[in-house]
């Protein structure tokens, strides 16, 4: 469910663990004071879209209790700056774990006002073991290749095969990547990020995350807060939950969004002819994953690859007239080459998302415990599909690895953080994958943050998506480093964004020329992925 990246290009640089940068102040003068520090060799890597783009690598320690053993290689990406001010590097990262961020760098610096942008080196990475760096995991390539088992364990087979699967899974991790596995963790990420700090001869860094990306963001904030200059997070996690209690929590969210889409199509009954009852659309919808449970649509999309097509609907709504002109199809032609392609449009998993979810696992089975009796998994996940069916299972087995992971885990970080400058948090009230909850949880632990709250907005990843209000905000921020201050739990309001139209082409972005929100909304998704 991640698109690939960009490609590496450029030259290497070694960083042990001891290495000391000299401070570098974040201003036009700033070459001045980076002699001490290890440099990074950037080489031109322009596409047609992000034509100043640049690329590099850096080598940091496998495992940073041993800074002179083996090392491992991250691939960087740059937008660099361009104005007289210059504020230093800012990190983007699109969150996962496991997503790359090397395309980040060009969306972020192309979707900031061009003033502001300009001001900021745009720095993407792919976090170890992702995408271009090295080693890239790959645990059980084709693991997701169709048609997978009912993701409804309502046999003891269909069970059991789901669970070999997961099971399967874990062990090829295990076997192929023993080395590694231990240190593939949000913590040695963290580490990793301030690796490239001093690589880039900064005393600080800017840091704009995503999903993930911001208990990425928080757990650098708490390890190295006197390295945060501007700390930006989009979508957050909950950082109470890493990392069972928050995928449970995401199934609820993500029934009701399920709901809002089917709601969505009554409201357009004339287009879809599916009927004006969101409740017996629903229905025609279950029906229809029945069926191809018994019969996979051109022998590819069965209902484990059916919810795979339309979860993507709970990331961003830009999907719903895809999904929806599709399922309309289905129920009122008996048409599956639609479904086909909508999977191998919005679903289908490549070899980035064979490594996408190989680091995803990695991560989160590393990160924190996970309950090793099925039993309780069993118990959670029905008790959970009986209220919110809709993803409830497919959620459980793609973390299901974590039962088996061959790895010990460790303990989440306590990110609550009295010694930052002025946070900024963003969150949506409908989000799915990461509900609100987990941005207000944010906001207490970091003392003295500030949230802006898009009132009613469904969707993951809301800054730089089209909503000015939000993007206001965000440009304020990163241009002198002021936020908003409210009495409430949130310190600033935004509405949402309307909902798309059937032809997903009435509103127009302030952006590229002839873009549309729904175009934007689809690029920014696709770049943070659709991940579990």
């Amino acid at each position: 469910m991640r698109r690939s990246a960009a490609v590496l290009c450029g030259a290497t640089v070694v960083l042990a663990g001891t290495l000391t940068a000299a401070p570098a102040s974040a201003d036009a003068s700033h070459s001045a004071n980076t002699a001490r520090a290890a440099k990074v060799t950037w080489k031109k890597c322009a596409t047609d879209d992000s034509p100043t783009l640049q690329c590099a690598s850096v080598k940091v320690p496998l495992d940073y209790a041993k800074p002179q053993g083996k090392q491992i290689t991250l691939a960087l990406s740059r937008v660099p700056h361009t104005a007289s001010t210059y504020q230093g590097p800012l990190l983007v990262n699109p969150g996962g774990p496991g997503g790359s961020g090397l395309s980040l760098a060009s969306f972020v610096a192309s979707s900031l006002p061009k003033e502001v942008a300009a001001q900021y080196d745009v720095i993407g990475f792919d976090p170890r073991g992702v995408g271009a760096s090295k080693p890239a995991l790959d645990c059980k390539p084709g693991h997701f290749d169709p048609v997978r088992p009912d993701s409804v364990p309502s046999t003891p087979a269909i069970e059991k095969a789901n669970l070999a699967r997961a099971e399967s899974f874990a062990q090829a991790c295990g076997k192929k990547y023993a080395d590694v596995l231990p240190y593939i963790n949000t913590v040695s990420a963290v580490k990793d990020m301030d690796s490239i700090r001093k690589a880039l001869g900064a005393e600080k860094i800017n840091y704009f995350g995503y999903s993930y990306g911001t208990y990425l963001g928080a757990v650098y904030a708490k390890l190295f807060p006197q390295r945060v200059r501007r700390l930006v997070l989009d979508s957050i996690v909950d950082p109470t939950g890493v990392w069972y209690d928050a995928n449970i929590k995401q199934d609820y969210a993500f029934d009701k969004r399920h709901k809002a889409l089917m709601a969505w199509m009554a409201k357009y009954d004339s287009t879809y002819k599916l009927g004006t009852d969101p409740k017996k659309i629903e229905a025609k919808w279950y029906a229809m994953r029945a069926a191809l449970a018994k019969k996979p649509a051109g022998g590819k999309v069965g209902a484990s690859e059916l919810e795979d097509i339309f979860i993507p609907g709970g990331y961003n709504n830009a999907y719903w007239p895809t999904l929806a002109k599709t399922f309309a199809a289905y129920v009122n032609d008996h048409d599956t080459a639609a479904l086909v392609k909508a999977y191998d449009d919005i679903a289908a998993i490549d070899a980035s998302g064979d490594n996408g979810y190989s680091v995803y696992t990695s991560v989160q089975c590393r990160d924190a415990s996970w309950p090793r009796d099925w039993n309780q998994w069993r118990k959670d996940n029905w008790a959970v599909h009986e209220k919110a069916p809709f993803m409830a299972w497919n959620n459980a087995w793609y973390n299901a690895p974590c039962a088996f992971w061959p790895t010990k885990t460790l303990k989440p970080v306590n990110v609550a953080n009295s010694k930052l400058p002025p946070v900024l948090l963003f969150q949506a009230t409908d989000d799915a994958a990461t509900p609100y909850q987990g941005g207000v949880t944010m906001h207490r632990l970091l003392k003295g943050s500030s949230l802006v709250v898009e009132q009613g907005g469904g969707n993951h990843g809301i800054t730089l998506g089209g909503n000015a209000c939000l993007d206001k905000h965000l440009a304020t921020y990163l241009t002198n480093g002021k936020v908003p201050h409210g009495s409430g739990t949130a310190d600033a309001v935004c509405k949402k964004l309307a909902d798309p139209k059937p032809q997903a082409t009435a509103q127009k972005t302030p952006g590229a020329a002839g873009s549309t929100v729904a175009t934007v909304g689809k690029t920014l998704s696709g770049i943070l992925g659709h991940g579990g």
